[in-house]
């Protein structure tokens, strides 16, 4: 099976029974080739660094009902909030100093966050930080309001595909919600110059091999600038909250199957990761990942942005403890850099 990782890494795709065959191997000579083979492909593009991305909980009011999140509409034991754009500078402001350029602005679908607040929120942080890039997770919007946060300022945009297959999709999400929007929204996104994200839940109820390899093939053909994927965690009050969590090594093993897809994406070690293994973002690193989003929001407030239970929120995953977390990414021959980690101009 090795001969088979080293084709998929020279012809940059794989077949559905590939991917089966490294999803469900009990051979650990061959998974520590695959990620040993995906190591050195990030190191290739990327040398030894490691890019973080501070990033801001802007709120956690949510229009939508997602059967698997932990802030969905329905919940109503959540603390709700939502960030001031003093707030967000202040948050800035922090991450400036201890080294951040890239503040990634994330929340639930919030319509008290219209156009004019967003962007006077994108306008402020561009002004005060010109030499940061500004990432925006606020989910799916009009063509015309990306248009708008990109000409304040914001560079980059993630959107979870979630899955790209259609009736997985349904099963994951309730009527009112789309597929070909969601598909729409990264397209848009990518038109308007955006550098995007998708990404997907790994173990996701419903999910199986076929639907991975849908999502494998939509990520070689859409060829975006990151792809952040992370185990579900199931979260309390929730559809799915009695459904078993994602398996940390098939995570680790698509990890290493994404890189070698798609040589030069930046490809985060989750908090998720974190979250279910001590270890979780250093295996995710020697795993081919190379982003780290250490989180920047007021402390006050982390515990509220609860996608699922037990979220990591404190110690590593504090920004405040970057020199913590640089020590621990040290132990995989990495280390941390300050720089806005742009997507390569062109792949190698």
């Amino acid at each position: 099976m090795k001969q088979t990782i080293d084709t998929i890494r020279s012809r940059r795709n794989i077949t559905f029974s590939q991917l089966g065959a490294l999803l469900t191997t009990g051979d650990k000579e061959v998974v520590q080739y695959l990620y040993d083979t995906a190591h050195a492909e990030t190191q290739r593009v990327y040398g030894d660094k490691i890019f973080m991305r501070g990033l801001i909980e802007l709120t956690n009011h949510c229009k939508n009902d997602c059967y698997y999140c932990g802030i969905r509409r329905s919940r109503t034991d959540v603390h709700r909030y939502r960030l001031t754009r003093d707030e967000v500078l202040e948050c800035c402001k922090t991450g400036y100093d201890l080294g951040f350029r890239t503040y990634v602005i994330q929340g639930g679908e919030d319509g008290w966050y219209d156009d004019e607040k967003l962007c006077d929120i994108v306008s402020a942080v561009r002004k005060g930080y010109p030499d940061c890039a500004i990432t925006l997770s606020m989910g799916e919007r009009s063509r015309e309001s990306y248009q708008r946060l990109y000409d304040a300022g914001a560079n980059r945009y993630l959107l979870r595909h979630e899955t790209a297959d259609a009736t997985h999709y349904g099963r994951l999400h309730p009527a009112d919600m789309s597929f070909d929007n969601r598909i729409r929204c990264l397209h848009d996104l990518r038109e308007i110059g955006y550098q995007v994200g998708c990404g997907f839940m790994v173990g996701s109820p419903y999910q199986t091999v076929e639907t991975l390899y849908k999502d494998l093939q939509f990520i070689r053909s859409f060829q975006p600038h990151m792809v952040g994927i992370g185990p579900f965690v199931p979260a309390a009050d929730t559809p799915f909250a009695d459904r078993p969590a994602g398996s940390v090594e098939t995570t680790l093993r698509l990890l290493s199957i994404i890189r070698l897809l798609h040589p030069t994406v930046l490809l985060p070690a989750t908090t998720a990761l974190g979250t279910l293994h001590p270890r979780g973002r250093e295996l995710g690193i020697l795993a081919g990942a190379n982003v780290v989003m250490p989180n920047l929001s007021p402390k006050d407030h982390r515990k509220d942005y609860s996608l699922y239970d037990n979220k990591l929120c404190t110690g590593d995953e504090a920004a405040e403890c970057r020199v913590c977390l640089d020590r621990r990414i040290r132990t995989t021959g990495s280390h941390l850099v300050v720089d806005r980690g742009d997507y390569p101009a062109c792949e190698n």
